[in-house]
This record gives structure tokens, C-alpha cells and sequence, in this order.
């Protein structure tokens, strides 16, 4: 590994705990649009039923799966336009 992708490490670290909150930001507010209310259901409370805790966990993970991607993606893009350098797999893709 060279020093250059060494470097990212923190940044990419950082990246991602920026994206989390983010996630659970835009997570909160397509909840209160889709249903109405403030709060989503966790796992564990009684009074919600399973399909409400499923669609919740379903968004939830749609929302969080596409900020990563997007906040990784745009990340290594920078770091590739200050450095010259690509921080992450650069094998070329070969359809199979």
C-alpha cells in the first residue's frame, strides 16, 4: 500500500461518519413524509407491528446504502483530482 492511499484511510473514516449523519437526517425527514410521524419504530418496541418495523428498516437501509456509495464515491473522486492518485480498487471491471 503506498503512502498516498495510507492517507486516505483517515479521510475516508471521516467521510463516513459525516455520511451517517447525514443518512440519518434525510432518513428521519422521509420518514415523517411517508408516514407522518416524527419517530420511526425500532425492532424492539412493542407497540409497533412488524410491517411498520420492516418498511422502516427497508428505507432506513435504502437511504444509508446510497449516502455511503455517494459520499465514498465523491470522496475518492476528490482525492483523486488533489492527488493523481485513485484511493481505492483500481482494477478495471470485466463483466463477469
Amino acid at each position: 500500500m503506498n503512502v498516498n492511499k495510507l492517507l486516505y484511510r483517515p479521510l475516508g473514516m471521516l467521510f463516513g461518519v459525516l455520511g451517517g449523519l447525514a443518512a440519518s437526517a434525510v432518513f428521519g425527514q422521509v420518514w415523517k413524509l411517508v408516514t407522518g410521524t416524527a419517530e420511526a419504530p425500532t425492532p424492539t418496541q412493542k407497540d409497533r407491528g412488524w410491517g411498520e418495523v420492516l418498511l422502516a428498516a427497508t428505507i432506513q437501509g435504502a437511504i444509508f446504502g446510497l449516502v455511503k456509495a455517494a459520499i465514498d464515491r465523491g470522496g475518492a473522486a476528490g482525492y483523486d483530482k488533489l492527488t493523481g492518485e485513485w484511493p481505492g480498487d483500481t482494477n478495471k471491471y470485466d463483466g463477469d
